[in-house]
């Protein structure tokens, strides 16, 4: 098995040369109710403004700018929930590269649609991403395609990583920031960029208590199966990824668990405050600001809304 190496800041700085020609810079705003509601100096990141609403996509355009044409030509496959499948078909459409996304049945519309549009070939298997990926795996052995792990791959990480270059470009003197995981990449990314550049600032992850895989994978090290029911897809594996653990497991300095219940009141209180979407995954950081709140009191906190993806029919549930 190929051991890889996990991105230096020097990795993530080259990145934000090449992801910038292709993607946003997305704002980073003070939120004067938030800020009232945590007794804290809050901002939020916005990556829910990102292109197709998520940050992935800054991991997509570094990993396939990367590669050799003759290996664009061969294609792309992979499976995501939804937005690191939007990642890879964007990245693809841009370096004219064939691309197919395996999703699981029943995946986000939204995000489905948005990956059809960009002309990727889309496919629906199985119950979980895990199942998803399986098949993506066979299809690149079968067809000999490029396989993208939704994680375990170091140009995904330094690309998602140039988020929080622009965090602390913008911003100085943070003494939390918080950050949603799923499979670990954006995470990875805060902690690489804030270990070099602002290490006095306290890194937090946070995950679905119904989807805990990587918060398990961080405490022992091992890394199992753990059955998972959230309803935030973002969030929604059933096991974690050796690469971005690693990272985490080094320089994480905490790792939080919420309830769905709470994930749901985070996106009430960013459509109060902020006026904006975030979709279940991206409202975990402001869900665990508010279960530590006593402890953030007085400090300078960024909140990483990481997408803002949510379907009509998961808003209407959400706002009864």
């Amino acid at each position: 098995m190929t051991t890889l190496t996990a991105p230096t800041i020097e990795d993530i700085h080259e990145a934000k040369l090449t992801a910038g020609k292709h993607i946003l810079r997305t704002p980073l705003r003070r939120y004067p109710i938030l800020s009232e509601l945590l007794d804290a100096d809050v901002w939020v990141k916005h990556e829910n403004f990102q292109l197709l609403g998520s940050f992935k996509v800054r991991g997509g355009i570094n990993l396939v700018s990367q590669t050799s044409q003759k290996d664009r030509a061969k294609g792309f496959v992979t499976a995501s929930s939804g937005n690191h499948g939007q990642s890879i078909a964007y990245a693809s459409k841009a370096f004219d590269a064939p691309c197919t996304i395996v999703l699981p049945e029943g995946a986000n519309h939204v995000k489905a649609g948005s990956i059809t549009a960009m002309g990727a070939k889309l496919i629906f298997h199985g119950d979980v991403v895990e199942r998803s990926r399986e098949r993506a795996e066979e299809l690149a052995n079968n067809e000999g395609m490029r396989f993208v792990c939704p994680a375990n791959e170091p140009s995904l990480i330094a690309g998602v990583g140039t988020y929080s270059l622009e965090i602390y470009d913008d911003l100085d003197q943070i003494d939390v920031l918080i950050v949603p995981v799923g499979a670990g990449s954006g995470a990875s990314g805060a902690c690489i960029v804030t270990d070099a550049i602002s290490p006095s600032t306290h890194v937090i992850g946070v995950q679905s208590a119904n989807a805990p895989a990587a918060f398990h994978a961080w405490n022992s090290g091992r890394f199992e199966i753990y059955p998972m029911s959230t309803t935030a897809e973002g969030l929604a594996t059933e096991s974690a990824y050796p690469l971005p653990i690693g990272i985490l497991r080094e320089k994480l300095n905490e790792f939080l668990l919420v309830q769905d219940s709470e994930i749901t009141s985070a996106i009430k209180h960013y459509v109060h405050a902020t006026r904006s979407l975030v979709e279940h995954a991206g409202a975990a950081s402001l869900a665990a600001a508010l279960n530590i709140k006593d402890s953030l009191k007085g400090k300078r906190v960024v909140l990483v809304a990481s997408g803002g993806n949510i379907t009509t029919d998961q808003l209407k549930a959400v706002l009864v």
